[in-house]
């Protein structure tokens, strides 16, 4: 039988602890952390954005926190350079996990080279022909990945041949260039000034993998023993930094191999004391915030949720003390939003 509901047992939300909400009312808002607070207490996306805003602060806060950012996405070329650059420069950022093509689009824009607006009316087999690779509605011009190559070739030319790299240091002699020769505002230049390391997982889905291809392929041909690559070197590289940490935390653009590449150091060491009997220490992120308009019910890995990842011992729960909030939204709407909303937090409390 169904039990009937007695209306002497209602209770009133504040009975349980329940947090009321409140209407967003924007003619008494006067900054943007103000807004971002404010609808904290409302309700849906509004909610998650304003919650995610308190998790980075917190996140931040911690100063003993090891802070990791991933990043996919077009969000360079989409002009999101600057917002990435404010969180390395704040010290908010102790290493930062991307796309291939990311960091070749922040090469371009830290260069001085210019993306632009695509006009609806150019085709894209007309684009083709004028040398314009259209991403969604931007442009990005084949001239600026040629000048890329050679500034990579620059690179790689000062560097002993048959050395062995990694992802990282390979970016890292980037960002030294930038800094020596472009008096531009680049994420690898902000890295390279603040000691923040970045990792390309998969660095030969990218124009600067195949222009390091090129430059190998080039030494060869020449009769000079190429580079080797090794992305191992950045695994351990990343692995080793999070184990000089007890607490960690995650601020996520996207999804993709960043994303899980960074969260699967903690299954990493958890395995490698398994099953090589090393005293390995346990670290699982304690703060994460994710921005992705993906869901998860299409399996893939950007929608994979949180509580999903604590089944895999990468995040700590929530009933132990972790804190994870995800936005589903676009993140050029809503990363620069959160970050604003922090900077204003930090910056009336100094």
């Amino acid at each position: 039988m169904t039990t009937k509901r007695n209306s002497e047992n209602y209770g009133t939300g504040h009975d349980d602890g329940l947090e009321p909400l409140v209407p967003l009312d924007i003619g008494q808002l006067d900054s943007v952390n103000a807004l971002v607070s404010a609808m904290s207490r409302t309700a849906f996306g509004g909610r998650r954005l304003g919650e995610a805003a308190d998790a980075l602060e917190a996140m931040i806060r911690d100063e003993d926190c090891f802070r990791v950012v991933t990043i996919s996405g077009a969000m360079t070329i989409a002009k999101q350079g600057l917002v990435l650059c404010e969180m390395i420069e704040r010290g908010w950022v102790q290493a930062i996990v991307a796309t291939g093509a990311l960091m070749t689009h922040g090469v371009v824009e830290g260069a001085g080279l210019l993306h632009f607006k695509h006009r609806k009316s150019m085709r894209d087999e007309e684009l083709f022909s004028r040398g314009y690779n259209r991403v969604y509605d931007t442009i990005e011009l084949e001239r600026n990945l040629d000048d890329t190559e050679a500034l990579l070739e620059e690179v790689l030319s000062a560097i002993p041949e048959g050395s062995t790299l990694s992802s990282q240091q390979i970016l890292a002699r980037i960002g030294q260039h930038l800094n020596h020769n472009s008096a531009g505002r680049a994420i690898l230049g902000s890295a390279v000034r603040h000691d923040v390391p970045i990792y390309v997982p998969a660095f030969t889905d990218s124009e600067l993998g195949l222009d390091f291809a090129i430059h190998n392929r080039r030494l060869r041909a020449e009769g000079k023993t190429p580079f080797s690559f090794d992305p191992f070197l950045d695994l351990e590289d990343f692995a080793d930094r999070v184990r000089a940490h007890e607490r960690l935390g995650i601020f996520t653009i996207g999804g993709g191999v960043p994303r899980n590449w960074a969260q699967q150091v903690a299954p990493y060491l958890e395995i490698s004391a398994d099953r090589l009997g090393t005293d390995e220490p346990i670290r699982r992120y304690r703060y994460a915030v994710r921005i992705c308009p993906e869901p998860d019910h299409l399996g893939g890995l950007s929608g994979c949720s949180y509580t999903e990842g604590v089944s895999w011992g990468k995040f700590i729960p929530e009933s132990e003390g972790g804190r994870q909030v995800e936005v589903f939204a676009d993140a050029t709407i809503a990363w620069p939003i959160i970050v604003r909303a922090v900077i204003e937090r930090l910056d009336s409390s100094d």
